[in-house]
């Protein structure tokens, strides 16, 4: 079984990111497996995903939007974007989007091309799990969160700035 980082402790992953699906490809896994689909199968095949013995949760790539399952994001336990490359920034504004401008309290999973050194980061973001690519080392990688002991910035993690934290 393959491991992540979630709440910044190394955790069993029980979920299995199922990529390839077409809209109208039909998911057969039996059983209570917890599939992580890609959007557009998950917008055409709610009603099945939704009534499996397994949870279901999306992945979103780096060009979707949020807003496309604003609606079900409470039935959502997970969310997880999809990094393609390293240097595609755009899952931090999905990230923040999801968790400052939607409200969404669940857990966003980093998927895909996530290494180390963006850890501290996309937590600042609002991701709090991180299926790291295969040639990181995940014991090493949780050091990571600690890179700095503080910001100056408001983020996803702590909405007041620095400033504001030191008068009060």
């Amino acid at each position: 079984m393959q491991k992540l980082i979630k709440n910044r402790e190394i955790k069993e992953d029980t979920w299995i990111v199922v990529s390839e699906l077409g809209a109208t490809d039909t998911l057969d896994l039996a059983g209570d497996v917890d599939v992580i689909v890609p959007l557009d199968y998950w917008l055409a095949n709610q009603d099945s995903l939704t009534s499996r013995a397994g949870k279901s949760a999306v992945w979103l790539n780096s060009h979707e939007l949020p807003a496309s399952i604003a609606a079900h994001l409470p039935q959502l336990e997970l969310v997880a974007v999809n990094f393609p490359a390293f240097a595609d920034g755009r899952g931090y504004s999905i990230a923040r989007e999801l968790r400052v401008n939607l409200g969404y309290e669940g857990e966003i999973r980093a998927i895909g091309a996530v290494l180390r050194d963006q850890l501290f980061y996309l937590a600042r973001c609002g991701f709090d799990a991180f299926a790291m690519r295969e040639d990181q080392d995940l014991e090493g990688s949780l050091e990571a969160f600690n890179t700095f002991t503080d910001a100056y910035q408001v983020s996803a993690d702590r909405p007041t700035p620095l400033f504001r934290r030191r008068a009060g």
